[in-house]
């Protein structure tokens, strides 16, 4: 349990995973229905850019601050205003704060919709409980995600999402990502369930992605931004996510934000932005 996400709020990695997450919502909610998000590794929810884990990286001002820099079209814009209501909301344009995963969500959330947030780290989930403590809309489970996602499936409200995004310290975190795509399929077929991962090769993602897709699974949509050259295995040099039952258009969303997301971030190497389906409709 050594991974802290202070020490990489705001990435390159964040600004993917956040854009996309706010556009899945905002489809969410263009029913009436409550839905229900779920997040199985919730972190503490908003962070600190100003302390000194965040600063000492730097990851923060060649992600989010690059990002903030850039100028795009009026398509793009558009395509990326969920997610910049939810940085303003957070003052993480300012650069004080970043909000993760919860408060993308939070932000999101409409009267009638519901959050169920786990987070296993002691530490991070008396935080994050402090934060959501008199917040009727979100349920708080401080135990292991993978445990919880068992239990929270099928929601109450049928409809909504799941974003798993665990800290990769376990080497068996892939094969448990794999294992949650059979889970939905076969409690909440209807579910949108999001898979964020790093890449720090390429090999590796192609191979987890090649897992992904013999599931079989109809409509599992694979998006990856790779913004610095593969030399170093060490390092995080891109990442990626595995969206099953994405919602109609977002692929096509995609295919604009991407490159946007690369020319704003562009990285000491090749940059390079995939949006394909792994497999499609039945």
């Amino acid at each position: 349990m050594n991974y802290r996400h202070h020490y990489h709020a705001g990435n390159a990695g964040d600004v993917l995973k956040h854009a996309i997450l706010a556009r899945i919502l905002l489809h969410l909610k263009g029913k009436d229905s409550a839905f229900r998000y779920m997040d199985t590794h919730a972190g503490i929810g908003l962070y600190d850019l100003r302390r000194e884990e965040t600063q000492r990286t730097g990851e923060v001002e060649r992600g989010l601050g690059l990002f903030l820099k850039a100028t795009f079209s009026a398509a793009e814009t558009d395509l990326f205003q969920p997610y910049m209501a939810a940085l303003k909301a957070y003052n993480a344009i300012a650069g004080t704060h970043y909000p993760g995963s919860p408060m993308v969500a939070k932000h999101a959330l409409r009267p009638q919709d519901k959050m169920s947030l786990s987070e296993k780290h002691p530490e991070d989930a008396d935080t994050l409980t402090q934060r959501f403590r008199d917040d009727r809309q979100v349920t708080l489970v401080p135990s292991d995600g993978w445990a919880a996602l068992k239990a929270w499936l099928p929601p109450p409200e049928r409809r909504g999402m799941v974003l798993i995004d665990p800290p990769f310290e376990e080497e068996d975190d892939r094969e448990k990502m794999l294992d949650a795509i059979k889970l939905l399929t076969r409690k909440w077929a209807t579910g949108t369930l999001a898979l964020w991962y790093p890449i720090k090769g390429q090999r590796e993602a192609d191979r987890f992605a090649s897992y992904a897709q013999s599931i079989g699974v109809p409509k599992t949509l694979r998006i990856e931004l790779n913004l610095d050259a593969m030399g170093d295995p060490t390092r995080m040099n891109g990442s990626g996510l595995i969206i099953i039952n994405p919602p109609w258009k977002l692929a096509e969303e995609a295919k604009l934000m991407l490159p946007a997301l690369a020319r704003s971030m562009r990285g000491t190497g090749r940059t390079r932005w995939m949006v394909e389906w792994l497999v499609g409709e039945s």
